[in-house]
């Protein structure tokens, strides 16, 4: 692992411990894990379907796709973050696989899956647009993507310095629909932005700044 992966990793690794404090990150509140149920539900197909969830951190909307009879797989780049998830499906009684490996690329074989799904990961890495080719080779025909994504400008948001060099990052902070939507459009067949900021139940109260899913499919 290179020195940046590296400190990426413990970075997301002492953040496990706390993580789920926040309201949309452990669902604990019954209206907000309602809320983001209802999304994911809604952003699943019909049927039994593969799901990779990447950065899946502590699988909490891992475990809403596998409660909603979903396959699931999630990727993180840190160990404590994964333990955690896989104790969080385990307690559920749920069924999932869960490998550590990098966000950007995924340590799972091309043409795997039905769905990818990544929530606020995108801003952390480095190439984000290369990602986004490499998630869609790991797709199906007729694949989808869901990105659910926005900019970051609440003063609460990511409040703490992210790791040495992320200044640099071309998405540091967020990224808004329109230019999410312009690098993902020559990838896919159909496209739309679904508004999530407007749904207070889903961050555990208002926000102000942009928030949204990106569901694509191929």
């Amino acid at each position: 692992m290179s020195d940046s992966r590296r400190a990426i990793a413990d970075y997301w690794d002492a953040a496990a411990a706390g993580f789920d404090d926040e309201p949309d990150h452990g669902l604990r509140a019954a209206g907000t894990r309602e809320a983001w149920g209802r999304r994911v539900r809604g952003w699943m197909p019909a049927g039994a379907v593969d799901v990779l969830d990447v950065g899946c951190g502590t699988g909490s909307l891992a475990e809403l796709v596998a409660a909603a009879g979903h396959r699931v797989t999630g990727v993180d780049l840190a160990p404590r973050m994964l333990a955690r998830a896989r104790a969080k499906l385990a307690a559920a009684g749920l069924a999932g696989r869960f490998l550590v490996g990098d966000a950007g690329a995924p340590p799972v074989r091309e043409g795997g899956f039905d769905v990818l799904l990544c929530r606020h990961v995108i801003w952390t890495l480095p190439d984000p647009e290369r990602a986004l080719r490499a998630w869609v080779r790991l797709l199906r025909p007729g694949g989808r993507l869901v990105l659910v994504e926005g900019r970051w400008r609440e003063a609460g948001e990511h409040a703490e310095p992210y790791v040495t060099g992320a200044e640099r990052l071309p998405w540091g902070g967020g990224v808004g629909a329109e230019q999410l939507t312009a690098a993902v459009r020559p990838l896919v067949s159909e496209l739309r932005i679904e508004p999530l900021h407007g749904d207070a139940a889903l961050w555990g109260g208002p926000v102000e700044d942009e928030r949204y899913a990106l569901l694509a499919d191929l």
